[in-house]
């Protein structure tokens, strides 16, 4: 039986063709993802969708309207050939807690930083996470997110497609169970190649995404 981890926050769909991406993603389900906003100095927009309750998956690809960043792009967009489930982020009700927590635990969930993006509307949102650095290089290993006192994008009327399933595979399934301990949070690993996969219910019937 899939898990679904209770204190997820968003899966992140990765494209280098986010238009492209989002049109198939519409044309799948028969639902249509809500521009969620540029990541200024980063290169990327996004486009998100409720998945339930405070959960959402964000679909990010590079920006045509920025200019070209100074470093890589979020998420290795970058570097991919086609769209691909690349992480996941829980919100723990304690940010720089779990982060402690971890670390004694044996596993650094990285630093936190500071991030931003300008939405439709022009309004600034604001948010902390810990970044990508040290995380694991599988994705399977989420990272940890805090809105603060920002509205969190799941409240923001977005079209919905429910999470129905959220598993992963990977070389080493213990390994990834013991990192996810560390954070509290759990998921289901099966032995196979690294990956990440998803199913929502749609308009059209369930839809699986990898």
């Amino acid at each position: 039986m899939n898990t679904i981890p209770a204190r997820l926050d968003h899966l992140v769909l990765a494209t280098p063709d986010l238009a492209a991406t989002v049109a198939d993603f519409t044309r799948r389900t028969g639902v249509a993802p809500a521009p969620g906003g540029a990541h200024i100095g980063f290169g990327t927009r996004n486009y998100l969708v409720s998945l339930g309750g405070t959960g959402y998956l964000e679909i990010i690809g590079p920006d045509p309207e920025q200019p070209e960043p100074r470093g890589p792009r979020p998420f290795d967009v970058d570097t991919l050939a086609a769209p691909r489930t690349v992480t996941w982020a829980i919100s723990p009700p304690d940010l720089d807690a779990a982060v402690t927590t971890a670390r004694a635990r044996g596993y650094d969930p990285g630093m936190v930083h500071p991030m931003s993006r300008l939405r439709p509307d022009g309004t600034l949102l604001e948010w902390r996470l810990t970044d990508g650095e040290t995380q694991h290089p599988s994705g399977l290993v989420p990272f940890l997110i805090d809105w603060g006192t920002a509205v969190h994008p799941s409240a923001s009327g977005l079209p919905a497609t429910p999470l129905l399933a959220l598993s992963a595979t990977a070389p080493d399934p213990g390994e990834i169970r013991a990192l996810l301990a560390a954070l509290d949070t759990e998921l289901t690993v099966t032995e196979g190649p690294v990956g990440l996969s998803f199913t929502v219910d749609t308009p059209l019937g369930p839809v699986s995404f990898d």
